[in-house]
């Protein structure tokens, strides 16, 4: 009998592994039931009427049809709690241009460098439009409510005779904006004269003297006074 011992086949090499394919997981959704059933109440209640909605860090947007904006506003007062008026204001989508073509946010830009126009939470398909903010003071919930307007004729059927505090911030909306709210017993000037033309809010209003100037922070910043005589002092003479 051999003292050899019996072949030992040798340990086969690890078969190589491909590495695994890198998937992108998409960004978790955050659930809110509490706001999801209140959009619910409201996509039930009016359907086609809520044309946008946005939720996030613990608040809603939702964007109403013009026709149903009265509407939309009483139901959330009396059917879903939101019995306090917080505001009431106007937005202008339109991109910030000075009377040159050049943004006036961005001091890098070449004039004429169009920019995509953007219209917030919830969306929006034209230039203009009114939001209102409302609380329920019983759950500390809050809801922001947008409606687009008209580019040609700017209007939307006023709230004032659901929430008789929205009487000032529609006066002022009209004011700065020249939104129409229709059936308002008394649109009226609270700070610019009777004579008074254009509507400082919008964004091709002219703001003359950031034509010659640009607007602060896009520039080197101005010396103050008796810092120039400053630095001239300090520069030695040749």
């Amino acid at each position: 009998m051999s003292d050899t011992p019996p072949d030992v086949p040798e340990e086969a090499a690890p078969a190589e592994v491909a590495p695994e394919a890198t998937v992108e997981e998409a960004p978790a959704v955050e659930s809110d039931p509490v706001r999801e059933a209140i959009l619910a109440q409201l996509t039930a209640a009016f359907g086609d009427a809520i044309v946008g909605s946005h939720m996030a860090k613990g608040d809603l947007w939702v964007r109403v049809a013009n026709e149903s904006w009265h509407d939309v506003i009483a139901f959330c007062k009396a059917t879903l709690g939101f019995r306090f008026f917080s505001f009431l204001s106007g937005l202008d989508w339109l991109n910030n241009t000075n009377l040159s073509g050049e943004k006036v946010w961005d001091a890098d830009a070449e004039p004429g460098t169009p920019v995509p126009m953007t219209s917030g939470y919830g969306g929006g398909d034209t230039r203009f439009q009114v939001m209102c903010r409302l609380n329920d003071t019983d759950t500390n919930l809050g809801i922001t409510l947008k409606v687009d307007l008209a580019d040609d004729e700017p209007r939307v059927a006023t709230i004032t005779d659901v929430f008789a505090g929205a009487d000032w911030h529609e006066r002022e909306t009209w004011e700065m904006y020249g939104f129409d709210f229709v059936g308002h017993a008394g649109l009226r000037h609270l700070y610019l004269p009777g004579a008074f033309e254009g509507y400082p809010l919008r964004k091709d209003f002219p703001l003359l003297a950031r034509e010659i100037k640009p607007w602060p922070g896009l520039v080197d910043k101005e010396p103050m006074p008796g810092e120039d005589a400053e630095e001239e002092e300090e520069v030695p003479a040749e």
